[in-house]
């Protein structure tokens, strides 16, 4: 058995009853009431902009008030940014010390220190591969003897949806001929994974699942090691996550989980909002919080929101509310046509700026439901000189040839690593096929060492034909001498000839335009390749530059450090949120962020709720894009515009446009009773003193 997880333990957990110190003054009575509740599992129902984040990190600080060690309390978000920021942010609150034994982790970074520690007990090494999706889709044409991109993509996007529901290819139950075929594509994808040492990002979740369920032992270890799970966005977990955390959770339920079902807009990728539903069920005494006061909008807005989303089934009940008073009414603007509503944004923008004030390019967003609409923004934002960045697109560093020649560059800094070279020696296709693969991850696996050094062991001949160890030793002698070469070129114009040779040796630009049917699509990525080769030569220096009237050559570096650095040079190109710049970007995209000034887009039937083809929009579509309409509400803190199309683009043709049903529900020339923010408040400080007061101790 591997060994536990370092952490610190306390004798056991710690008494509910434990004597609580006064309140911090920064919470409301509902957040207070979600950070004492130690005792038993509890649900807190996070409206947008209502401090869940603030509660998570209270809370962290109240366990440790109450005896708990900081290595046993796991915070469990979905995203590494959001894992950061309560990192951060937890520190702030409790000290650096306190918090760096904290496990603050993704599900899937959870998965990773799950599978490390004891993963030998469904077969898998120490060091394993993960496969990102180009990996896993190379994998998969591999295994369903295909090169169309768009048939494996549906392989893909079906056996993701089999794993988050807990399913292995032999408990799959097709549907019809294309559910079969993919189920015989997913067994042969399984027998590959097993060969290369390899998981998915779906196994990630799905294999401790399965461990936890299976080895009691494991089970009991990873319960005593976690004893308190806070899980934030819970509204987006699937069947797999969920049954993740029950497992670690165990008999004793010590968990709290915060979400909001208005919330739940990520049903395509498999989460779904039954884990909510089935809390109370499963849980009987769990505790559910409300939080209601929104700390991020106006009166105005959030009525709007809260109008729209009463038009969906409630499972809790939740009525945001706002200190701020109403500001500005919220804005319908129709416009002509697509051209029309991008001059309009960009006017907007330039008229906000110009009311005074410190408004910035940062404060504005203007956000649609699918990708294609941001084109006709982009243009319109560069005719009027006005900076942005488009969020929710796919970034340079992300396309597919731009991930191959990193992967090789990954091989040649760390020839261990067993994705890049799995990715390298397939890319281009140099007559290694998958069997060999089979038999090389075997062998591999066997003696416990890398990919790259069982290539060169003598005993290879017992597990691989002759033929092609062959093949397998001419890609090794390359990577060798290519490393030896990249170790030793210095200087931008010696690494782009280097670079070059590379890429004409491995015969890229034929791979490239032999993998499209498309010569244009082709053409593209080849560019996007010699863009990479000046991006990286430029960063091997060597190059001359003024400064001030001097000719002053910049650093020399040899190829193979900056390849060292290549993810952190990434990191520097993808440049952070702090542009003042405005933000495009897809409403899924958008989630857990805010601005002062928004803009929701294309607000018509049809797009807003989106209907493509023939899809026929059932009750559950209906109410995951009206969530999706409330996410984008949610998202303004000062000013909310909508705008509608008269005419809207459909394919090749224009078609008349409908308002979307959501304008209507918002009620925005309804009347309403505006409420007392202060009112409200005392009434709510109140409740809570009589809470407290009947669960107060009695003197003997």
């Amino acid at each position: 058995m591997a060994a536990a997880p370092d952490i610190m333990r306390s004798p056991r957990a710690p008494s509910p009853s434990h004597t609580v110190s006064e309140p911090p003054a920064s919470l409301n009575p509902a957040q207070l009431e979600a950070v004492h509740h130690l005792g038993g599992p509890c649900l807190v129902l996070a409206g947008a902009g209502s401090g869940k984040t603030r509660v998570i990190t209270h809370k962290i600080a109240r366990l440790l008030q109450a005896g708990y060690a900081p290595g046993q309390i796991a915070a469990i978000t979905f995203t590494n940014k959001a894992a950061q920021e309560m990192r951060e942010r937890a520190k702030a609150l409790i000290g650096p010390k306190a918090a760096k034994p904290l496990v603050v982790a993704t599900f899937h970074s959870l998965g990773v220190r799950i599978l490390r520690g004891d993963g030998e007990r469904v077969g898998l090494k120490e060091q394993f591969s993960i496969l990102d999706s180009d990996d896993v889709l190379g994998v998969l044409k591999d295994a369903g003897a295909t090169t169309d991109n768009a048939l494996a993509r549906r392989w893909q996007w079906a056996i993701s949806s089999w794993k988050n529901q807990g399913l292995s290819s032999a408990q799959v139950e097709p549907a019809n001929d294309d559910e079969r075929v993919a189920q015989r594509v997913m067994q042969r994808y399984e027998e590959r994974l097993a060969a290369f040492q390899a998981v998915d990002f779906d196994d990630l979740i799905g294999l401790p699942m399965q461990l936890l369920r299976r080895d009691a032992e494991v089970r009991g270890k990873w319960q005593e090691a976690l004893r308190y799970l806070l899980v934030d966005e819970y509204q987006d977990t699937n069947a797999t996550q969920y049954e993740m955390l029950k497992l670690l959770a165990g008999e004793r339920a010590l968990f709290t989980a915060v979400g909001d079902d208005d919330q739940s807009i990520y049903g395509w990728r498999g989460a779904t909002i039954d884990n909510l539903r089935r809390l109370p069920t499963e849980f009987p005494t769990l505790k559910v919080i409300a939080l209601e006061q929104n700390y991020r909008s106006t009166g105005s807005i959030l009525r709007a929101a809260n109008a729209v989303i009463g038009h969906n089934p409630k499972l809790f009940e939740k009525k945001l509310w706002s200190a701020f008073g109403d500001g500005d009414p919220v804005a319908v603007i129709e416009c002509d046509g697509e051209e029309h509503e991008a001059e309009r944004a960009v006017a907007r923008i330039q008229s906000q700026r110009g009311q005074g004030g410190q408004v910035a390019f940062r404060d504005f967003a203007v956000l649609y439901r699918a990708n294609h609409q941001a084109k006709v923004f982009e243009k319109a934002l560069r005719k009027a000189s006005i900076p942005y960045k488009v969020s929710g697109g796919q970034s340079f560093f992300d396309r597919a040839e731009i991930k191959d020649l990193c992967a090789w560059l990954r091989l040649l800094v760390n020839n261990d690593d067993d994705p890049a070279f799995l990715r390298a020696v397939t890319t281009p296709k140099r007559g290694i096929g998958h069997q060999t693969l089979s038999s090389l991850g075997e062998f591999a696996s066997k003696w416990k060492t890398s990919l790259y050094e069982a290539l060169f062991a003598e005993s290879l001949g017992t597990a691989v034909p002759a033929r092609a160890i062959g093949s397998l030793h001419e890609f090794g002698r390359y990577v060798n001498d290519l490393e030896y070469r990249a170790r030793h070129t210095t200087g931008a114009e010696d690494a782009k000839a280097l670079l070059l040779g590379w890429l004409k040796d491995i015969d890229y630009e034929k791979h490239l335009y032999d993998g499209e049917d498309s010569e244009k699509l082709s053409a593209a990525r080849w560019s996007n390749v010699m863009d990479f080769v000046d991006w990286v030569a430029k960063r091997c220096g060597g190059e001359i530059e003024n400064d001030g009237g001097l000719s002053i050559e910049t650093e020399r570096k040899s190829v193979l450090e900056v390849a060292q650095t290549i993810s952190v040079i990434i990191s520097l190109a993808e440049r952070g949120d702090d542009q003042d710049v405005v933000t495009l970007s897809t409403l899924h995209a958008a989630k857990g962020l805010e601005w002062p000034h928004v803009m929701l887009a294309g607000v018509n039937e049809g797009l807003l709720p989106f209907l493509s083809g023939d899809d026929e929009m059932t009750p559950q579509r209906l109410e995951e894009e009206r969530r999706l309409m409330y996410v984008g509400i949610t998202r303004a803190r000062t000013t909310l515009a909508v705008s509608t199309l008269r005419r809207r683009k459909k394919g090749r043709d224009t078609v008349q446009g409908v308002p979307s049903r959501f304008i209507g529900e918002m009620k925005l020339h309804e009347v309403q009773t505006k409420e007392d923010p202060r009112a409200k408040l005392k009434a709510l400080r109140e409740a809570a003193a009589l809470r407290a007061a009947a669960v107060a101790p009695t003197s003997p």
